[in-house]
């Protein structure tokens, strides 16, 4: 293998980001990015592996099969995260687990995920924007976009295409939030998980017993056992709860920062398609995945050892200027084909169609009903999710002048 030898010492992950603006990556990832796009570097564990920072390598590394996605060979590249081997994927987490396995869950979901299945979806999402719309306008501001608008409207919605009880959505909004945090301990985790997993092993069987029009019902038509059940709808349950909800508050809080583009959307609602994809490019709220070498690979001339953990930055990459001029600009105009905001390849998030219907129906809907809709607080006072696996805001406290 005609490989280079191993560059540079190892690095650290950059995650300080820049205190004057809350949507831009830790500005060590762009300098890593402009110096060289694949770097080695240095996991809080000790573990010596590599950096990706490149649009190009990490969409390669991505699609590549000779990279695990299994979290037990994988090291975790942020700090005061676990230590020691991770254990591996719960029963139905798609995302910590390789082919056949992976193969086998995805081809029974994919079908339900389709564009044509979402977009039928757009009328009930509309009237669920709306109605949780209409509640704000009662209260009158200033209030709390995440907790009034951002979770309920997404939680709803899985709720609904799952067959769980909104009624039971703050349950899981708190479970998922524990899980999704990296100041939690192991133990809050580990609670985190278990409770989500007792409530949908209790709704599996009333499932089977009484099917409803939901696709938990569905799948109890499939092969797929109880454990099995349980286990993919509370991974489903928690990955259609926290990052959609995370976008539409993160993408709302950018919108009313860059009022030039928010004008643009007010004035072309066209543009919602747009909107979206420069959103889940610009802020990359799901902002860092992993990989690990199952044999000795070659990428960009270096030699990646079979054992050796990838973190692979999709924030870096989607503010990678050779694939997307002007990165660090919001340009609703821009067509941002190819973000890596959903992944890529056989990990490329499934509910990604469902996440673009809810976005392209509740930013615009939000912004009509609301003309004066702005922050009621100095955008330095809204406080982040600095310390998450999927980032945004804890709170986005906004308010409108009456009509």
């Amino acid at each position: 293998m005609n490989a280079k030898p191993r560059v540079q010492s190892p690095v650290t992950l950059p995650t300080d980001r820049p205190a004057d603006c809350p949507f831009d990556p830790p500005a060590g990832l762009g300098a890593l990015r402009e110096e060289q796009p694949l770097v080695p570097m240095r996991y809080p564990d000790g573990h010596v592996g590599w950096l990706a920072t490149g649009w190009s390598t990490v969409r390669a590394i991505l699609a590549d099969p000779r990279f695990s996605s299994r979290y037990e060979l994988l090291h975790y590249p942020l700090p005061g995260g676990p230590e020691g081997s991770l254990p591996p994927a719960p029963t139905g987490d798609m995302t910590g687990m390789d082919a056949p396995g992976h193969t086998r869950y995805r081809r029974l979901l994919a079908g339900k995920f389709t564009v044509r299945r979402m977009n039928a979806l757009t009328e009930r999402l509309e009237e669920i924007t709306a109605g949780h719309l209409d509640a704000m306008e009662r209260r009158g501001g200033p209030l709390d976009l995440v907790e009034a608008f951002a979770q309920p409207v997404p939680a709803l919605m899985i709720c609904e295409l799952l067959g769980v009880p909104y009624a039971d959505r703050e349950v899981f909004q708190r479970h998922t939030a524990a899980l999704m945090d990296q100041d939690s301990s192991a133990e809050e985790m580990q609670a985190a998980m278990a409770g989500l997993q007792e409530y949908i092993q209790a709704l599996v069987p009333a499932k089977r017993a009484e099917p409803t029009d939901d696709l938990l019902s569905d799948l109890t038509a499939s092969d797929l056992t109880d454990e099995e059940l349980t286990g993919l709808g509370s991974f489903l349950l928690g990955a259609g709860l926290d990052t959609t909800a995370n976008m539409l508050a993160h993408g709302a809080f950018a919108l009313l920062s860059n009022p030039d583009q928010l004008a643009a959307l007010r004035t072309d609602p066209g543009l919602a398609d747009r909107a979206v994809e420069e959103l889940m490019r610009y802020l990359t709220v799901a902002h860092t995945t992993v990989r690990s070498a199952l044999e000795d690979v070659d990428v960009d001339g270096l030699l990646i050892r079979a054992g050796e953990t990838v973190t692979l930055s999709l924030q870096a990459a989607n503010r990678d200027p050779e694939r997307f001029p002007a990165p660090d600009a919001l340009d609703l105009h821009r067509r941002a084909t190819g973000q890596l905001g959903f992944g890529h390849g056989i990990h490329q998030c499934l509910g990604q169609q469902l996440a673009r219907v809810e976005m392209r129906v509740a930013f615009p809907a939000l912004f009509a009903r609301f003309p004066s809709l702005r922050l009621a607080v100095p955008p330095g006072e809204v406080p982040l999710r600095h310390r998450s696996n999927i980032y945004g805001v804890h709170r986005l406290p906004v308010t409108w002048d009456e009509r």
